[in-house]
């Protein structure tokens, strides 16, 4: 099955005919290391499956501080849906951290099958909900987890390609934490795992 047919049919099955207009608007697109896929203050209309590669979702405060919020991987689908959604500036950035290909397709035909195909429209209920449900434990964990416990809950989590594929100084962003404190966290917890062991 086609990747993003794939990604699609976790949600819903689409059928030859209602998958054949999207199919014919996909673009394959390969990202250098360190190419945006979307810039932060400028509008975004496009949404990307992952097929290969990784990259990181992220904003630049005022202080020109780069704050790293979330990693996509193979079969993620990526883009910046505030401004899909709303046609204003992205409030993020998305920058492929390796050689990374994407399908990419615009953001106003997945849209328009809304109206066409009520399978599509049942698809972008059920991505949003998604979307929602990441996005509240994502806040909820920054909110209510110490850092410590935030790094503890990610070596415990199923993400475990952040851990394996994404340099310490990202993760440590991700966390809410500078490099130096990720370090002493850790070794923190090595200390301990040792004098338990």
């Amino acid at each position: 099955m086609h990747p993003l047919r794939a990604y699609i049919h976790r949600f819903v099955a689409l059928t030859d005919v209602e998958w054949a207009p999207l199919a014919e608007a996909l673009q394959t697109r390969l990202l250098s290391r360190r190419e945006l896929f979307v810039t932060q203050q400028q509008p975004s209309s496009e949404l990307a499956l992952v097929l290969s590669g990784a990259c990181r979702l992220y904003y630049t405060s005022a202080d020109g501080e780069e704050k790293t919020t979330y990693f996509f991987f193979e079969n993620h689908l990526m883009g910046s849906y505030q401004s899909c959604l709303t046609g204003q500036p992205s409030a993020f950035s998305i920058q492929a951290l390796a050689p990374t290909q994407v399908l990419v397709f615009p953001y106003v035909l997945l849209r328009s099958l809304y109206d066409v195909y009520p399978v599509y429209e049942r698809f972008g209920r059920l991505l949003a909900e998604y979307h929602l449900l990441g996005t509240d434990a994502r806040l909820a964990e920054l909110l209510l987890l110490s850092p410590e416990q935030r790094y503890r809950a990610l070596l415990q989590s199923h993400k475990t390609k952040i851990l394996e594929r994404i340099p310490q100084h990202y993760i440590a962003s991700y966390l809410g934490v500078t490099a130096v404190s990720l370090s002493r966290i850790r070794a923190r917890l090595l200390e301990n795992d040792a004098r338990i062991s």
